[in-house]
């Protein structure tokens, strides 16, 4: 009888221990993937108007936003068990074996490298440097094996404002900070941050940025954005973990990753 219990009690303490160094990995708001001391400090204005979703229906959202101008959202979802699975600890363990394609960070992302995803995370998750071309950075986002990733995005709780006659697409990726893509536009969509924060510029439509298309944002932003006039200045903001982006058709838009990041976006198309 004293082994059982024993053997019971060495059970739950094998159990304890693996939750408690599971919880340890999303300890610190991390979920272990700490920039160390190389996150940007400069956060930027905030000029997008944000809005908690208890103060805005969905009718509101189609009138003054869907087709107008960014939003930023607080609580629209919550997204608690999928930050815990996107921990770096979690991450490895289920996917490290896996194959991820990773883009240029240039505007038009022309090459591809195909890494396994503990490769990348070990040796290719790193700091941008300002003086690195965007064709010479391999950013992992979208390209995204939806056989092998399914699981994770099945616990993925999207925005709940749609725009009609569009289906959603994700796409999901993790960087490390000062790294972000140049100038592009696309379709109607929401980005959400898991860990870390994201720096958004957008344009609309009509005001095409003065941008280089091999150029980081990293670059523009310290280059580029201190000479731009009042008038010839963005829309952004610095985005965190419970907020949600939502940026219309055809704007034009660059992000900035300030820590190492993990991040989702839902393409309407």
């Amino acid at each position: 009888m004293g082994r059982k219990v024993k053997c019971i009690f060495l059970s739950f303490l094998s159990a304890w221990l693996l939750v408690a160094r599971e919880s340890e990995q999303i300890s610190g708001d991390d979920g272990g993937w700490s920039s160390g001391n190389h996150s940007l400090t400069d956060e930027g204005p905030c000029n997008i108007d944000v809005k908690h979703h208890t103060s805005l229906t969905y009718s509101q959202f189609l009138e003054q936003y869907a087709y107008t101008k960014p939003v930023i959202l607080r609580g629209i979802t919550d997204n608690t068990r999928f930050r815990f699975l996107c921990s770096k600890y979690n991450l490895l363990r289920e996917y490290s074996e896996n194959t991820v394609r990773l883009s240029t960070a240039n505007t038009h992302s022309y090459r591809k490298v195909d890494v396994p995803f503990d490769e990348f995370v070990k040796f290719l998750l790193r700091p941008q440097s300002v003086d690195t071309l965007g064709s010479e950075t391999l950013y992992f986002f979208g390209d995204n094996n939806f056989t092998e990733w399914h699981a994770l995005f099945d616990e993925y709780d999207a925005p709940p404002y749609k725009i009609p006659h569009t289906s959603p697409a994700y796409s999901f990726g993790i960087a490390g900070p000062g790294t972000g893509v140049p100038f592009h536009w696309h379709g109607p969509g929401y980005s959400e941050v898991i860990y870390g924060r994201k720096r958004w510029f957008l344009y609309p439509p009509d005001e095409e940025p003065e941008f280089h298309p091999n150029h980081t944002t990293l670059t523009w932003v310290r280059e580029f954005y201190p000479s731009l006039g009042i008038h010839q200045r963005p829309l952004e903001c610095t985005i965190r973990p419970g907020e949600v982006l939502y940026f219309p058709d055809r704007w034009w838009h660059a992000t900035l990753n300030l820590d190492t990041s993990v991040f989702i976006s839902t393409f309407l198309g």
